[in-house]
């Protein structure tokens, strides 16, 4: 009995030990496996940080000639250097309105680069939205004057003294001002605000354009992502335009979001506390 006994302890030694050296081999293959994972994190992290670098540098040394540019046509539209032929006006212009474009461009990737690097600084400040949509009325009058297209504002309902970065939501409001004007062949662009509940306003850039299809509008607020159709290819951009709109939001405590209807026109809209939470987090440059 007593060797029948030893035999099944010694079994179970046995199997105690084989069970300890198979636990033992799966937490070396656990730590291994955590160990590479840790590398490529890393090896993520440097070549982020690596795009992110690259993103500033560029962008940076691209604003310089691209601002000598604007200014040498801004000296010869007014004449400095003698009068300009019509044509030589025309080419001019030609040449200023595609700086201008090129310098959105590396705006919008400087921005990319410094949110990606958390060194995007949140300044809000008590501020009337009357003032936000003069300026901004103001900014895009020379774009829709003698065109077949209204941008209107719409006298807000009563609302309180916003705190926010009104920087940050002129941003947002001026791309989409500008899109809605892009893809508004004729018709009208109408900016309004309105309060959304009881802490949030909402912000609603509306167009009468060419709108966009339901499968697409999930994907709009991606980075580089743009609407495949005949007036895109027509008009250059990053795509980035939107995304940003999406991430200073975010920085905001708000959301954005569209509403479409292909032929009837698009309503992008930005929600955001009327009042920024101290706990917000602001990163510093």
């Amino acid at each position: 009995m007593s060797t029948a006994n030893d035999q099944q302890v010694q079994q179970l030694r046995m199997e105690a030990d084989a069970l300890r050296a198979e636990l033992d081999e799966t937490n070396q293959g656990v730590l291994a496996l955590y160990a590479e994972l840790d590398q490529q994190a890393e090896q993520l992290r440097e070549v982020s940080e690596l795009k992110s670098r690259f993103l500033s540098y560029m962008s940076h040394e691209f604003r310089t000639p691209l601002g000598s540019i604007l200014s040498m046509t801004r000296l010869l539209e007014d004449g400095m250097d003698g009068p300009l032929t019509d044509e030589q006006r025309r080419q001019v212009r030609f040449i200023s309105a595609s700086t201008s474009e090129l310098r959105e461009m590396v705006d919008d990737l400087l921005d990319l680069a410094k949110i990606e690097a958390g060194r995007i600084t949140i300044s809000p400040a008590w501020f009337d939205l009357m003032d936000l949509f003069s300026a901004l009325r103001g900014m895009f009058r020379p774009l829709v004057e003698g065109d077949q297209l209204d941008l209107l504002f719409e006298d807000p309902p009563a609302l309180p003294m916003l705190y926010t970065d009104d920087k940050k939501l002129a941003q947002i409001l001026r791309n989409f001002i500008s899109n809605a004007l892009k893809f508004t062949p004729n018709g009208q662009v109408v900016v309004s605000a309105r309060m959304q509940g009881e802490d949030s306003v909402r912000f609603s850039v509306r167009d009468t354009g060419i709108g966009i299809p339901a499968d697409l509008q999930s994907t709009l607020f991606e980075d580089f992502v743009q609407v495949d159709t005949p007036l895109q290819k027509r008009l250059r951009g990053t795509g980035l335009g939107l995304s940003l709109c999406k991430r200073f939001a975010e920085l905001l405590g708000g959301h954005v979001g569209v509403d479409s209807v292909v032929g009837e026109g698009s309503d992008f809209y930005v929600v955001l506390p009327y009042k920024l939470a101290e706990e917000t987090p602001r990163a510093e440059l």
